[in-house]
């Protein structure tokens, strides 16, 4: 880089002392010029001269403009009678040849000065006798020197500039090349350009969104990956974070007002788990580097084996209690009391076919049907009792005018049975957890979910926040004693997120209030999922 600053250095001076001889050249033409064209005046006015022409002595002339030449300083003085022919000259071979005046309007009787051959300053004066005729013309000529001559000729202070610019120029440019090499890290641009590719293919080449910020929270760095996590794009660096529309809880994180490390945020049908990392550069911050993932495949996987770990364990809950009763059964076989196993048979038998039976009369999707008999069970294991509402049926929807129903149902109802299990198996007195299940004639036709527990409700304050992100009704009971509404460390609490995710995505919502009722006065979700696309309804939330 020093090497081609040095160089354009030396190219500005050349450039500038070019300049100046360019100048100097047309200084001399103008000057001499003026100064040629007084000389051939006053040779012409001389008397002898204009004598000598008009009377033909000619062997006058020689003498006289050899003594005007040296007077003059001009280079050559040349006289040139009415015929065009050269009466006197410095050069010898010229003397009695004919003269070619060229473009001179002297001939005519006009003065002129020209450059004929571009080195020489020419002034070309008719001489006029004493009746106004032409009788012959002066030509007064000096020669223009080189431009080295003119360069090396030229006063010390124009050549001690030249010099001082010099070493500025050359000074400058140390200092320049040793700024720029601090700035770029001793880099050279070569060096740079190689380090920006190699960037901007790792950036393209990583699956995780990247987003760069500077002190002022503006984006200076997006990659693909992370405008398309973010759904920005129209997002360009220089843009404020406020500026991009984003809800308050990822604006929190990319600002690092809510610090903390994997940090879980929604957008859209999208679960993003962020790491905000500031950066620093010689102990000051300028800006910060926040890296994001797509949570969403294995938030719904987790969802997933917390279902199976679920049925697992009310599996062995059954298997344990199906134990005892064998134990019981084979003890009244022991003892004779035929009769009373006979009883006791019945007893287990009409208490599961109870549930069962309403469950297959009331829910007409079988996938939703077997999980209302798992969650029983599971409830059940836990001290709390699955109930339906009054009111509740679900009539069985044609997979193939729906065929995602049967999933996401499943998805919206798991997940409110276990946060209402959650809320009612903490709370003081008879726990109890209602379900109701409906379809809302309209355009189109949407399924009702209604889940409401005997827990202690969800503070208003908390309202929201369920839905935004990590929400367990278990944890709340823990860090608030009994209030509703809180955060789970270490990624759980994904269920009313994902609940609501699924109602987004078909249209529907989920509202939440506080409800007093025969189920207690816990909280009550109403989740709804239209049968066709619609216009997402706003979501509300009531205390």
């Amino acid at each position: 880089m020093l090497v081609w600053q040095l160089i354009v250095v030396l190219v500005l001076l050349g450039a500038v002392a070019a300049l100046a001889v360019v100048q100097s050249e047309a200084a001399f033409r103008d000057t001499q010029g003026r100064r040629m064209l007084s000389v051939a005046e006053d040779v012409a006015a001389v008397p002898t001269v204009r004598a000598a022409l008009a009377g033909g002595r000619f062997d006058l002339l020689p003498s006289f403009a050899r003594s005007a030449e040296n007077l003059s300083g001009a280079n050559e003085i040349v006289i040139v009678d009415s015929t065009s022919t050269v009466r006197t000259s410095p050069d010898p071979a010229q003397v009695r040849t004919r003269f070619d005046p060229g473009e001179s309007t002297a001939p005519a009787g006009r003065a002129w000065v020209g450059n004929p051959d571009g080195r020489t300053v020419v002034a070309q004066v008719p001489v006029i006798d004493d009746r106004g005729a032409v009788v012959g013309l002066v030509s007064a000529g000096i020669r223009a020197p080189s431009p080295w001559e003119s360069l090396t000729g030229a006063r010390a202070e124009v050549l001690g500039l030249l010099g001082l610019a010099l070493l500025l120029g050359v000074a400058g440019s140390l200092l320049l090349a040793r700024r720029v090499r601090r700035q770029t890290l001793g880099l050279e641009p070569d060096e740079i350009v190689e380090l920006v590719q190699r960037r901007e293919a790792m950036l393209l080449g990583i699956k995780e969104g990247v987003v760069g910020l500077d002190p002022a929270d503006r984006i200076t760095l997006l990659n693909p990956v992370a405008r398309s996590l973010l759904d920005l794009p129209g997002a360009t660096p220089g843009d404020h974070v406020d500026a991009l529309g984003l809800d308050p809880r990822l604006r929190d994180v990319l600002t690092g007002a809510a610090a903390g490390e994997d940090q879980l945020v929604l957008r859209d049908d999208r679960a993003l788990v962020l790491n905000r990392m500031p950066v620093q550069v010689d102990g000051r911050g300028v800006g910060a580097v926040v890296t994001l993932r797509d949570r969403t495949e294995l938030a719904a996987l987790e969802h997933r084996l917390d279902a199976s770990r679920t049925v697992t364990d009310t599996l062995r809950a059954q298997a344990h209690e199906f134990s005892n009763r064998l134990h019981t059964i084979a003890g009244l076989t022991e003892l004779g009391e035929h009769d009373e196993v006979r009883r006791f048979v019945a007893g287990i038998v009409a208490a599961s076919e109870a549930w069962r039976r309403e469950v297959v009369t009331r829910v007409g999707d079988a996938a939703a049907a077997a999980l209302l008999v798992a969650k029983a069970g599971q409830a059940a294991e836990r001290g709390v009792e699955l109930v339906f509402a009054p009111d509740a049926r679900l009539p069985a929807v044609d997979p193939g005018r729906d065929p995602e129903l049967s999933a996401d149902l499943v998805t919206v109802l798991g997940n409110l049975i276990d946060n209402a299990v959650d809320a009612a198996s903490g709370a003081p007195g008879p726990a109890r957890v209602e379900v109701g299940l409906d379809v809302v004639a309209g355009l189109p036709e949407t399924v009702e979910v209604r889940v409401r527990d005997s827990g202690p409700g969800v503070a208003s304050e908390l309202a929201e926040e369920v839905f935004r992100y990590g929400f367990s009704t278990k944890a709340a009971q823990h860090d608030l004693g009994g209030g509703a509404g809180g955060r789970v460390p270490g990624g759980r609490g994904l269920g009313l997120a994902l609940a609501r995710r699924a109602c987004l995505r078909r249209g529907g919502g989920i509202t939440l209030r506080n409800a007093v009722g025969d189920a207690g006065s816990g909280a009550e979700f109403t989740a709804t999922l239209p049968l066709a696309g619609v216009t997402p309804e706003r979501e509300t939330v009531s205390s």
